[in-house]
C-alpha cells in the first residue's frame, strides 16, 4: 500500500478517536505535575496505552514511558515524543492550588498528539507491512525548574541528568532510535502550523550565599548579610549586559528561592536559581564566566562564602530540513499552505528545549501549532482550539512518519545517510558531564 493510502487510513483513525484524545489532554491539563513529579500523569498515560493494548516500559528516569510498535519490515526507528511535565505558575486558572503547577506551555496537548500517532500507527501496522518501527515516548521534566530539588535527586543517585531527554539518553532509551518528532503549542497569531528556526541553549545555576546570622536591630555588625551579597552580585550582573552581543541572544535571569529566615535576623543563607542562555555554546560559556565573576564579587564585597553549582543545560535546536519539508507538506494538506509558516533557520525563539540536545545527535523536527491565547509560561496562557491543538498535529506527525518510512523514494534512509551528527550519544554524555561544576568560594 502506498504512503498516501496509509496516511488516509491514519487520519481516519485519529478522527475517530478525536474526542478520546482531546479528553486525555484536558484531563492532564486539570491535573498538572512538574518535572520528576509526574507520577499520576505517567500512570494515566500508561492506562491509556493499556487501553490500546500496547506493552511499554515505565519508570524510565523516574516517570518516563517507552514502547515500540514494529512495522514488520526492516527499517529505521522513529520516535514520537510527548512531554509529561507542567510548569509552576501561580494564578493560572488551571493551577494546582497547593503546588502552583500549571500547564502554561501546552505539554498536556503533546500527550494527546503522541497517543493519536500511536493509535493510528498501531492499526495500520496490523494490516500492512511497514519498513521500520515507531518508538512512543512520554518523557518527564522538559521544563528545567525546581533546580534544588533536581540537584538533590542527582546527589541521591536517583538521576544523573536533570531533564527528561538528557536522562533518557543517559539510560540508553534512545540507543535504538534513529530520528524523532514532536510538536508544541504556541500562540494563535503564530500560525496554525510553524516550523524552523532555532532556540537558545543554556546552563543552569544553583547558587548559595552563606553568611552569618545575628540580631538585625541590636547587632547587625556581628552578622554577615548573605542577602546583601546577593544584591551586589545581581547588580554586578546587570552591568555586564552591554558586553553581550545582540546576535548571541544571551539571557541572564533567575529567582531567589530563599532570602533569609526572619526579618529580625541577618540573612545567613540565600539561594538563587538562574539560567545563562545563548545561541551558541561559545557565547553561553563566555556569559557563564561573567556571571560567576559577578557572583564572586558580591561574596567578596560582603565577606560571605559562596557555593556555585553549574548544571549541564540544553543545546540549541536544529530542525532537519528534509524532515521539515515533509512535515510542511502534511500540515498544508490539513490546513492549507497559507496557514503553515516556515521560519528562517537563524530565527531564535529565545527559549530552550532539550529537544535541542537530541537534534545534535539525530535528525529531529519540533514544529508548533498556534492554538493558545495569552503569554507562554504566563498565568493567562490557555489553549483555545483542541482540534488544532491535538488532533491536527497528530495527523500531521503521523503523516510525516508514514512518508518517511513508506514513500517510494525512502526519505528516512536518505536523511540518515546524509546526516552528520555533532555528537554521538557517548560524546554528548561526556561533554554534558564536563559541564557540571561545583565551586566553593571563600573571600580572603
Amino acid at each position: 500500500m502506498d504512503s498516501n493510502s496509509l496516511k488516509s487510513k491514519c487520519w481516519k483513525i485519529i478522527d475517530s478517536r478525536a474526542d478520546w484524545l482531546v479528553n486525555i489532554s484536558k484531563h492532564i491539563l486539570l491535573n498538572p505535575e512538574p518535572g520528576f513529579h509526574e507520577f499520576e500523569t505517567s500512570k494515566f498515560v500508561s492506562q491509556k496505552l493499556q487501553e490500546l493494548g500496547l506493552p511499554h516500559q515505565k519508570g524510565i528516569a523516574l516517570t518516563g514511558i517507552k514502547g515500540i510498535i514494529d512495522g514488520g519490515l526492516p527499517g529505521p526507528t522513529i520516535a514520537i515524543i510527548g512531554e509529561l511535565d507542567s510548569l509552576r505558575v501561580a494564578g493560572h486558572s488551571h493551577a494546582n492550588p497547593e503546588t502552583d503547577a500549571a500547564h502554561a506551555c501546552g505539554h498536556h496537548c503533546q500527550i494527546g498528539m503522541m497517543l493519536g500517532v500511536v493509535a493510528a500507527f498501531q492499526e495500520i501496522a496490523k494490516n500492512s507491512k511497514i519498513p521500520g518501527k515507531l518508538a512512543f515516548m512520554a518523557l518527564p521534566a522538559e521544563e528545567f525548574i525546581d533546580v534544588e530539588y533536581r540537584y538533590g535527586l542527582h546527589k541521591e543517585g536517583q538521576i544523573e541528568f536533570m531533564s527528561g531527554k538528557q536522562e533518557f539518553l543517559n539510560m540508553g532509551a534512545f540507543d535504538d532510535v534513529d530520528m524523532a518528532v514532536m510538536a508544541h503549542t504556541s500562540k494563535i497569531e503564530e500560525g496554525k502550523f510553524s516550523i524552523g528556526g532555532t532556540s537558545n541553549g543554556h546552563v543552569v545555576k544553583y547558587v548559595r550565599f552563606i553568611g552569618k546570622a545575628s540580631h538585625a536591630g541590636g547587632s547587625p555588625h556581628e552578622g554577615i548579610n548573605a542577602l546583601q551579597a546577593s544584591i551586589v552580585s545581581l547588580n554586578a550582573l546587570n552591568t555586564q549586559r552591554e558586553t553581550l552581543k545582540n546576535e548571541d541572544t544571551i539571557r541572564l535571569h533567575g529567582i531567589m528561592t530563599k532570602g533569609g529566615v526572619s526579618v529580625s535576623s541577618i540573612p545567613a543563607e540565600v539561594k538563587y536559581e538562574g539560567r545563562v542562555r545563548g545561541g551558541t555554546t561559545e557565547a553561553i560559556a563566555d556569559a557563564n564566566l561573567k556571571m560567576d565573576r559577578c557572583l564572586r564579587a558580591g561574596a567578596l564585597a560582603i565577606g560571605c562564602e559562596l557555593e556555585i553549582i553549574t548544571l549541564p543545560g540544553y543545546m540549541p535546536i536544529k530542525n532537519n530540513p528534509q524532515m521539515s519539508g515533509i512535515f510542511i507538506g502534511n500540515a498544508a494538506s490539513l490546513v492549507g499552505d497559507n496557514h503553515v509558516i516556515q521560519k528562517s533557520p537563524t530565527h531564535n525563539s529565545g527559549g530552550s528545549t532539550d529537544m535541542g540536545d537530541l537534534s545534535q545527535i539525530m535528525p529531529v523536527i519540533h514544529p508548533y501549532t498556534g492554538v493558545a491565547t495569552g503569554t507562554g509560561h504566563g498565568d493567562d496562557y490557555l489553549v483555545q482550539d483542541y482540534t488544532q491543538g491535538v488532533v491536527n498535529p497528530a495527523k500531521a506527525l503521523v503523516g510525516t512518519i508514514v512518508d518517511l518510512l513508506c514513500r517510494e523514494d525512502n526519505p528516512a534512509n536518505k536523511i540518515l545517510s546524509e546526516f552528520l551528527p555533532d555528537y554521538s550519544i557517548k560524546s554528548y554524555l561526556k561533554l554534558q558531564r564536563s559541564r557540571l561544576t561545583e565551586e566553593i568560594y571563600k573571600p580572603k
